[in-house]
């Protein structure tokens, strides 16, 4: 009798111990996932995420809620960004886990803020409602050991063959840094274009690294003495000059 006790104790524990690991665990996509589709709507419409960008770069940049200070200057540099993302083949979507109208009625204030000393800036970009939650559990960004909605500050670069390449997660009461998201947008296009690596503090136009993997001859013809476009600081560190 005691041990049928001890064996229905034991097999309660470990059942309630894998439904906790279960209920706090959190499937966020990896890197070279495929990005997580969904159907939104939008301020600007209906979205069919990301079939509606083929062959684009795309950023998904996420809110916990409308009308917060911190999450409305984001959305400011943002606007104010917008063109250059633009110029960058890439298109921006931002989510919100608020509700359509509410996100018309701050979209319609933030166009009326001068920041920065800029003039108001019409947001051109589409700011997705999510009330459920859907697109927060499809890219992992609700965090239950910390909060609830609070959490979804999450960050996707996506490429055109709709692989994730970078993320990043924000706690509620820091800022983002647009010029390193854009950043890392460039120095993944500047790598797949001219299949190179970029070192620490790299910044666009700046010396890149070549691949470790290129065989010894080739290396050395491109790093000769010749090769004003190369150069070695030892045998594993090749860089070449970028165009500033």
């Amino acid at each position: 009798m005691k041990k049928n006790i001890l064996i229905t104790a034991i097999l309660f524990i470990s059942v309630t111990m894998v439904w906790a690991q279960q209920k706090n665990h959190v499937n966020t996509p990896m890197l070279g996932d495929d990005a997580p589709s969904f159907q939104a709507e939008t301020s600007n419409g209906p979205l069919n995420f990301p079939d509606d960008y083929p062959l684009r770069w795309k950023i998904l940049f996420s809110h916990p809620a409308d009308f917060t200070p911190v999450c409305t200057s984001e959305i400011l540099e943002l606007a104010a960004s917008q063109k250059e993302f633009a110029n960058l083949g890439t298109a921006i979507v931002v989510v919100s886990t608020d509700r359509l109208e509410n996100h018309i009625e701050w979209k319609k204030n933030i166009e009326t803020i001068r920041y920065k000393d800029r003039m108001p800036t019409k947001i051109e970009f589409p700011l997705v409602s999510d009330p459920n939650l859907v697109v927060a559990n499809e890219y992992g960004m609700i965090h239950p050991n910390n909060s609830s909605t609070k959490d979804v500050r999450g960050v996707f670069i996506i490429d055109p063959a709709n692989k994730i390449r970078a993320m990043f997660f924000y706690p509620m009461a820091i800022g983002r840094n647009l010029g390193e998201i854009e950043r890392t947008l460039v120095a993944l296009q500047t790598s797949d274009k001219q299949h190179v690596l970029t070192p620490a503090n790299w910044q666009p136009g700046g010396d890149v690294l070549i691949p470790y993997n290129k065989s010894n001859a080739e290396a050395e013809k491109m790093t000769s003495p010749d090769n004003d476009d190369y150069y070695n600081l030892t045998w594993y560190m090749r860089f070449k000059k970028g165009s500033k």
